[in-house]
């Protein structure tokens, strides 16, 4: 599908854009039959008309364009009619009592087929800027929020998830459904009204026009198409959760080359399994990081950006791999650039915008697996201590992090995906455990049965050496599900040497491993359930009905009118919560009845300016309501970093979310 050629002209445009979250798929659009109209010298011209500050004709040349009028634009370069705009409804605005504020749209677009309501717009005065907090001075009960988080509030609270902002330079469509992550695409007006952003007119034309708005087939129409391609996901998940398998494959590789350059002394007396355990955590500790600097919390500041954020360091891993792509793996530094950052996250540190707050907690704490930076189990870390980190080289590190952030040749926003979906993507590395060759071995393909994809399994070449010719095939079955057959059966049958067994196994070598590990290597190993079954997505289609339902009764015995003390009250226990889907659902659940409880009752709790009160009512649940008990301790570290990025903001401490789940092992 990603060579597609529509596939390719919907990515194009959208690679200039480069929305902020998931908005539009292009396997959406593609299967709403949405297509970008590429001559669009009339409309451009039109547009051109409404947004030229005089409203005279005339050539192009240095004029600013701006959407002055926003009623005129919508009618003469939409198509829509006049009476799709109805001015402030009173029906639709949101009083935020704790901030002595009101949230209003300027306009709201009738939905004609259900009498209720398509989309919000909300016009801001010129030259806005739609995401900057808006500093208010001290004596203020404003809400400190950006014009961005005002709006998506409003979505949210009116159950209207789409919406246009308008700052008469920037057009942002923004899709905000309740309970989920928001995105926004925004259109350059002055790029519109030049030859080279005739592209550009033409996609927002297919996204907002008259006809995709009320005239196509409903479910070709926007909100359709928006839905739908939040459950194109799905595919994102499934191609993630193989590219950090890999990653993890790869740091593997990394740490054991490292090992070699010290003689076996970095990973000789450790525990396989706590190997396993501190290379999970690089990967949960970088996907933090990944997904709270795609939501801005993280220090914005340029010296951090450039030189401490992962994705500052990936893209000097990039520059470099293009440069000087021959000597990747002979250079070192990216693996210190990621121990400092962890570090500061741990331990916190800086000043002004560059101040980042301490974290604490388990995921970081450099005790936990002190091989990281090449000290032994029994010297704690110091802070500021001066440490010889281990070889691993920027080779591995860039291919660590191509694999956690390019999809498909793009650059992945995991702004754009929901806490499940990268639980669920994070699920595929926990069936596995790391083992040590006690003799030369090979990986072969093994296909779960009820999975598409294959996965990886080590099988000892000694002990298939050691077998009856006429037994070998069978071997390969109970240990790998792998099936030999034909000529590669016969030459299994034949092979005297570990080199002949490789040979004659041709394609069924996994390319994950060296053809033939000499004993001593470290390796992944699925488990037997692993193996069996494969990984799974688990979307909040699913548990979303799952946890109203089980909610019900629970709400339904406090009465109609439930007070927050009640609603904290309650205890909520997931027996087997892997990756942790259902608490956070529950979290989201128990949340917005936690809001609701607080404006029917009056109640206003201190809640911090820069935040709001359903991010505030989540991180209370966490903290009070929600329990956890996996056999697994890494599936509970994975799903108590879910329910961390499910109520995260700027500052508060991991020891201080709520995550002190049990685990039974």
């Amino acid at each position: 599908m990603a060579n597609d050629p529509e596939i390719r002209a919907h990515k194009e445009w959208l690679g200039f854009l480069q929305p902020v979250g998931l908005v539009v798929s292009p396997p959406a659009l593609v299967a709403a039959q949405a297509v970008v109209n590429r001559n669009v010298v009339e409309l451009q011209q039109a547009l051109s008309l409404v947004a030229t500050p005089d409203s005279q004709p005339g050539e192009i040349g240095n004029k600013r364009f701006e959407i002055s009028d926003f009623p005129a634009f919508a009618v003469h370069v939409l198509g829509w009619q006049t009476e799709d705009l109805v001015e402030t409804p009173e029906e639709l605005t949101v009083s935020l009592s704790e901030y002595n504020e009101v949230l209003t749209p300027t306009y709201a677009v009738p939905n004609l087929d259900n009498g209720g309501w398509l989309m919000l717009v909300k016009v801001l005065p010129p030259g806005t800027n739609l995401d900057d907090t808006l500093t208010l001075d001290a004596k203020s009960t404003g809400w400190q929020a950006s014009p961005q988080s005002k709006f998506e509030r409003l979505l949210r609270e009116k159950e209207i998830p789409v919406g246009l902002l308008c700052n008469s330079t920037e057009l942002r469509l923004v899709y905000a459904p309740r309970g989920e992550s928001s995105g926004h695409l925004t259109f350059p007006v002055q790029a519109m009204c030049e030859v080279s952003g005739r592209l550009l007119l033409g996609a927002m034309e297919m996204l907002l026009s008259a006809d995709r708005l009320f005239n196509v087939p409903s479910d070709r129409r926007l909100p359709a198409l928006l839905e739908k391609s939040r459950k194109y996901q799905n595919d994102v998940s499934t191609k993630l959760s193989e590219q950090v398998l890999e990653a993890l494959w790869e740091l593997l590789r990394g740490f054991q080359t490292a090992d070699e350059a010290t003689n076996g002394r970095l990973l000789s007396d450790i525990d396989p399994q706590h190997i396993y355990g501190g290379l999970i955590t690089t990967l949960l500790r970088l996907v933090f990081l990944l997904y709270a600097e795609d939501r801005g919390l993280m220090s914005q500041d340029s010296v951090y950006v450039r030189n401490y954020s992962v994705t500052g360091l990936y893209e000097r891993l990039r520059e470099d791999a293009g440069n000087y792509p021959d000597t990747m793996d002979q250079r070192y530094g990216a693996w210190a650039w990621l121990l400092s950052l962890f570090r500061l996250v741990y331990d916190g540190g800086g000043h002004a915008d560059l101040c980042l707050p301490a974290r604490h907690g388990q995921l970081f704490n450099p005790d936990e697996y002190p091989f990281l930076e090449a000290r032994p189990q029994y010297i704690k870390y110091q802070q500021g201590e001066s440490i010889e980190p281990p070889r691993v080289s920027d080779g591995v590190i860039y291919r660590v992090l191509q694999g956690l952030l390019v999809l498909d040749g793009e650059r992945l926003s995991y702004r754009s995906l929901d806490v499940e979906q990268i639980g669920s993507v994070y699920t595929a590395i926990m069936g596995y455990e790391v083992e040590r060759a006690n003799g030369a071995a090979i990986g072969v393909w093994s296909k779960p049965k009820s999975s598409k994809s294959s996965v990886t399994v080590v099988v000892n070449v000694e002990e298939v050496l050691k077998t009856k010719a006429g037994e070998r095939a069978k071997l390969f079955k109970e240990a790998a599900n792998c099936e030999i057959s034909g000529k590669s059966l016969t030459d299994l049958k034949a092979a005297k040497t570990a080199e002949n067994v490789v040979a004659a196994l041709g394609r069924k070598v996994s390319p994950k491993t060296p053809s033939l590990m000499p004993a001593g290597s470290l390796y992944l190993q699925p488990g037997e359930e692993r193996r069996r079954s494969g990984s799974h997505y688990t979307p909040r289609a699913l548990t979303e009905p799952i946890v109203k339902e089980t909610l019900r009764p629970i709400l339904s015995a406090l009465g109609e009118n439930p007070t927050p003390a009640q609603i904290l009250e309650l205890k909520i226990c997931d027996l087997a919560m892997g990756s942790g889907a259902f608490l956070v659902e529950t979290c989201r659940q128990l949340a917005e009845k936690l809001v609701e409880a607080w404006n029917k009752q009056g109640e206003n709790p201190e809640i911090p300016p820069d935040e709001e009160p359903i991010l505030y009512a989540r991180r209370l649940v966490a903290q009070r309501c929600l329990y956890g008990v996996d056999k697994n301790p890494f599936a509970v570290n994975l799903a108590k970093l879910s329910l961390w990025l499910a109520t995260l903001a700027s500052n508060p401490e991991f020891t201080k979310s709520g995550q002190d789940f049990s685990v039974h092992q």
